[in-house]
């Protein structure tokens, strides 16, 4: 089956998974969201747990993809995952310190007698809530801003006794914080734009989940209130990054692999590839269909119309960086470290066996929904939360 697929072929295979584990993640990061809606949401104790244990319940779904999606990159792109983990590490270890302190704070919130006591560990949901997101939708924005590195593959350094081989370096000291400030072709406010976009769509999707899984009345009123403003908030953060997006310079690359910038390249790929274009504009339909019959019709499908847009469009976002001779990892250090989906990826052999390991994946996703469908089964109230053996 995958050996009959020549060495490109894999490797927009590869890049197609990890889109779409893209889009899985970013469409889970409603649990995140919901961590920053619990104080907001609620008037007293019971109703703040009502809200923690209706969105806790799949906070290991989504730190588990997270996993996915890093180890895919790693396995798939190790060149990148070398390049991006290993020297912007400031914002990967937040991010992931960010998580720990998450799956910490659900185990240990609500034991008894626990030294930190419970508001210690409602704080650091929030702080996972706010930053996770926010600095995830930075990263991805980065793909399209750039990253100050260089690479050298065949720089060989001798240390001692030992032979180390130094690929790519990161040239600041910030290791990937920058990307919040600096200031050539303002990318700095592109990223923050993105990353306040992503927040407040983790918002959204948080309270259409509310919306649909939880029976008390009084939640449900706050949370149609929020879901307005924060819709509103998500749309222009995410419309401002978009538009400008078509109108900054991208980094192409030619027939000889040498990078180089093209204006209005993003526009471009989208013209030239109609099918993407087609593809976002289905993922762009879903969201806002969401959202409007969410706002207006507080319909309980519209968790899953949000959802299933936010999938497709981060996908869509992954192809438009990666596709149409497009370096998905550009350096502003040296243009030519830039990273494509051909230079960066794992040898023929690798791809091919994991590719196989990839047929799982429908196996998997079929567990989870019938996992998921299990813990919805009944609308989260009172009553309900007094049922649960085991409470966040």
């Amino acid at each position: 089956m995958f050996e009959s697929m020549t060495y490109e072929q894999l490797q927009v295979y590869w890049w197609v998974i990890i889109a779409l584990l893209g889009g899985f993640l970013v469409f889970l990061l409603f649990v995140q969201g919901g961590q920053t809606l619990f104080d907001s949401l609620s008037e007293n104790e019971t109703e703040k747990d009502i809200i923690i244990n209706t969105v806790g319940h799949k906070w290991e779904t989504t730190f588990t993809t997270l996993v996915t999606f890093g180890g895919a990159f790693f396995a798939s792109f190790p060149l990148f995952y070398s390049t991006s983990f290993g020297g912007a590490y400031w914002v990967w270890i937040i991010i992931l310190f960010a998580f720990i302190m998450q799956a910490v704070s659900y185990e240990y919130r609500k034991k008894k007698n626990n030294f930190l006591g419970k508001k210690t560990f409602e704080l650091f949901l929030k702080i996972n809530g706010y930053v996770a997101p926010f600095l995830l939708g930075v990263a991805v924005s980065t793909f399209f801003t750039g990253n100050m590195f260089s690479i050298d593959k065949t720089s060989i350094v001798k240390m001692g006794s030992n032979m180390e081989t130094i690929i790519s370096q990161w040239q600041t000291p910030w290791h990937g914080l920058e990307a919040l400030w600096m200031t050539e072709n303002a990318a700095f406010f592109q990223n923050i734009l993105l990353g306040l976009a992503v927040l407040f769509l983790a918002r959204v999707l948080a309270l259409l989940y509310i919306q649909k899984n939880v029976g008390e009345k009084s939640i449900l009123e706050r949370t149609h209130q929020k879901l307005k403003i924060n819709s509103l908030l998500f749309l222009i953060f995410f419309l401002a990054w978009f538009i400008r997006l078509l109108f900054i310079q991208g980094f192409a690359v030619n027939s000889s692999g040498k990078v180089f910038m093209e204006a209005y390249k993003y526009l471009h790929n989208l013209i030239e590839q109609p099918w993407l274009l087609i593809f976002l504009l289905i993922g762009l339909v879903g969201v806002l269909y969401g959202l409007f019959t969410g706002v207006f019709k507080r319909s309980e499908k519209a968790f899953w119309f949000t959802g299933f847009g936010t999938v497709i469009t981060v996908m869509s976002l992954f192809f438009l960086a990666g596709f149409n001779h497009t370096a998905y990892y550009p350096s502003l250090y040296d243009l030519q470290s830039s990273l494509t989906i051909y230079n960066s990826s794992s040898s023929k052999f690798t791809l091919m066996v994991m590719a196989y390991v990839s047929l799982m994946v429908p196996f998997v996703l079929a567990y989870i929904a019938w996992a998921w469908k299990a813990l919805d089964s009944h609308k989260m109230d009172k009553e309900e939360l007094a049922k649960e053996e085991n409470t966040y």
